[in-house]
């Protein structure tokens, strides 16, 4: 079992309200628009922190994360795009890495709206956190925490910063 604590689009906001959310995860992902990493990362790299990087992201960011990652996490493959779009609306990126990896899960940012759905046509399970910082339109900054076992997610939450 491995425990994952889901985050995106903190355009360099790192809210301590993160690491008690996420005290009890073995991974934490980034979805991309990271806009600066916070100054201690002892406790994320300590989680095995994955990331991809966002459109805001430049220089360092664009050299140390990937656009994408492909995982293989127990018996489930994920690939993580930070502009990807949504069933049924996916970028033409998303749909290459859909059809050439046939993930069980796929997670991407940029929307900063929370979304959690199965992909009618692929049988994926979409997952988009939201967004965990402050910058743009969204009310409510979100994040995302589940289970990995085998070939199944369980135990989702979605987590309310704002509270």
């Amino acid at each position: 079992m491995i425990r994952v604590g889901l985050l995106s689009d903190t355009h360099g906001f790192w809210d301590e309200k993160i690491k008690k959310h996420f005290v009890d995860c073995d991974e934490i992902w980034h979805a991309g628009d990271l806009g600066k990493l916070p100054e201690d990362m002892t406790f994320y790299e300590n989680k095995n922190f994955t990331s991809v990087y966002g459109n805001i992201d430049g220089g360092i960011y664009r050299v140390n994360y990937p656009e994408y990652q492909i995982l293989q996490k127990e018996d489930l493959k994920i690939v993580i795009l930070h502009i990807g779009g949504y069933p049924g609306k996916y970028t033409p990126l998303a749909k290459k890495l859909i059809a050439e990896n046939k993930p069980d899960l796929f997670i991407c940012g940029h929307s900063h709206i929370l979304k959690v759905v199965k992909c009618p046509t692929q049988g994926h399970l979409h997952v988009n956190p939201g967004a965990a910082g402050r910058e743009g339109f969204h009310q409510v900054r979100t994040l995302v925490r589940f289970s990995i076992v085998g070939k199944s997610i369980k135990d989702m939450d979605v987590i309310h910063l704002n509270n």
